[in-house]
């Protein structure tokens, strides 16, 4: 899906042509159109895609529920606001916007823990206070909006939507680094506490988890990789919501099923920006757009759903 994406677009490439180039073999323009151009694009896209089913999995895994998502839980909106605070009151660069989401979600992440305490970080208190936080930080982004420039604010409102024009190295940079730390850590380290804690506390406990040490470092951790995803393509929506479920469907195994998850959330990115670039030839949409209205339509399906199970 990726080459065939550098491959499309005003100049159209083979993917041979493109899989030529990024071995070095293309020519100047070539080079300069892939490598540039396009595959930080799609690099970025891959990366935040991931991050966001990543982190998807562990907060559905976490608070046994397929509407744990950082977009309802407020996670998203946390990191949307310390970037917006560094957009509009000091008009920061690349590192200047990804230290903001990290402040913002870890902050978020803080208060929605405090205010659920240690009883209630999992199930239904979590998801109704990260809704209520959601709400609240919703109101301050819009007041951050109304105290910007009109060149910041015109900035802020298209990173909101989720875009992932413009991207270069420096702005997936960050995200790549938390990648390759984080992915192993939660991936190979954290993945059999987690598939514990979803039998339970008292079941997880018997079989020798920490239970509040892993639930902690797992929650620091889907916060940070939702909050940088934020930051490289502003708060993506339903990508995290609906990548889990999709991959659970798919493996149909019983568990977190990080991986799938994982490759899941970079498949949907890519393919939604795919179908951004293409939908209206001469115009492109923000991926954000993609992805609100498809996500959208699974959320109202999942609710009806659960409904009918008798779980909401």
């Amino acid at each position: 899906m990726g080459v065939l994406l550098i491959g499309s677009g005003d100049f159209p490439m083979s993917p041979a042509d493109v899989v030529r180039t990024l071995a070095g073999q293309g020519s100047p323009a070539d080079s300069l159109i892939v490598n540039q151009i396009r595959l930080p694009r799609v690099v970025t896209g891959l990366a935040v895609g991931a991050a966001l089913g990543l982190a998807g999995a562990i907060f559905q895994s976490l608070v046994r529920n397929p509407l744990g998502s950082p977009d309802i839980l407020g996670f998203s909106q946390g990191a949307a606001t310390g970037v917006l605070a560094m957009i509009v009151l000091v008009g920061g660069g690349s590192a200047a916007v990804a230290s903001g989401a990290a402040a913002g979600g870890l902050a978020t992440g803080v208060l929605v823990y405090a205010v659920a305490g240690r009883s209630g970080a999992h199930g239904q208190r979590l998801i109704l206070v990260g809704i209520g936080v959601a709400a609240i930080l919703t109101g301050v982004n819009g007041y951050l909006l109304t105290q910007a420039s009109i060149t910041d604010a015109a900035r802020a409102v298209l990173w909101l939507t989720g875009s992932l024009d413009g991207r270069d190295w420096s702005d997936s940079a960050p995200l790549l680094v938390a990648l390759a730390v984080l992915g192993p850590l939660v991936l190979v380290g954290c993945g059999r506490a987690l598939r514990m804690l979803e039998m339970g506390d008292d079941a997880a406990h018997g079989l020798g988890v920490p239970i509040e040490r892993a639930r902690l470092i797992m929650l620091a951790a889907a916060v940070l990789l939702t909050s940088l995803a934020a930051a490289a393509a502003g708060p993506v929506a339903f990508v995290a919501l609906t990548a889990p479920q999709l991959a659970r469907r798919l493996t149909r195994t019983a568990g977190p099923n990080l991986l799938p998850a994982t490759c899941m959330g970079a498949a949907l990115l890519v393919a939604a920006d795919w179908v951004a670039q293409r939908a209206f030839p001469g115009h492109q949409l923000p991926v954000g757009v993609v992805t609100g209205l498809l996500g959208g339509g699974y959320l109202v399906w999942l609710l009806v759903t659960e409904r009918k199970t008798g779980r909401i």
